[in-house]
């Protein structure tokens, strides 16, 4: 002896069951070619770095035409998060992290830009744009000179000022 209460969970789990076998008919299958395209994580030695290159004299125009409008002029003084900056803050009760203070690694600043920027249109420039962009901003910075050339090989040998003050504190669970 059923309940209706009973009969309606016995409908609703296998007719669901019975869907669940289905296709909804969403979308379209994504081919390797396509998703491949799609996975671009760059790693902090580099693996996963694409092929081009730019300076920070290129990277200028690069910041000028995409990055301007939200960071300022000078990477301090726009809408959006502060570039540049913030040297030795990090101790401080009011610290300033930006790209130059506290990332540890230049090859995450090209990973972010890459898949975030510019706001409007992220994923727009080019591998070169990219490199270049890069370059300016660690040039901003201190961390690099002007004329430098960033790349696949010299992007993951720039040593950030905080590099060496991040610490594993992963402790594993038994």
């Amino acid at each position: 002896m059923s309940t209706p209460r009973y009969q309606l969970f016995l409908v609703i789990f296998f007719g669901l069951n019975a869907l669940a076998d289905e296709s909804p008919g969403l979308g379209e299958p994504v081919s390797a070619n396509d998703l491949n395209a799609l996975d671009v994580t760059v790693e902090s030695d580099g693996k996963g770095l694409p092929n081009g290159s730019g300076s920070a004299v290129e990277g200028a125009m690069v910041y000028q035409n995409h990055c301007f409008a939200c960071h300022g002029k000078t990477g301090e003084d726009g809408i959006n998060d502060r570039l540049t900056g913030g040297h030795g803050s990090l101790t401080t009760a009011r610290p300033v992290k930006t790209l130059g203070s506290f990332w540890p690694y230049a090859t995450t600043i090209f990973d972010y830009v890459r898949r975030a920027m510019p706001f409007q249109t992220p994923g727009t420039l080019s591998n070169d744009e990219l490199y270049a962009v890069t370059a300016y901003l660690l040039f901003i910075n201190d961390v690099i000179d002007e004329e430098q050339m960033m790349n696949a090989e010299s992007l993951p040998a720039v040593s950030m000022p905080n590099r060496d003050n991040f610490v594993w504190d992963f402790i594993p669970r038994n």
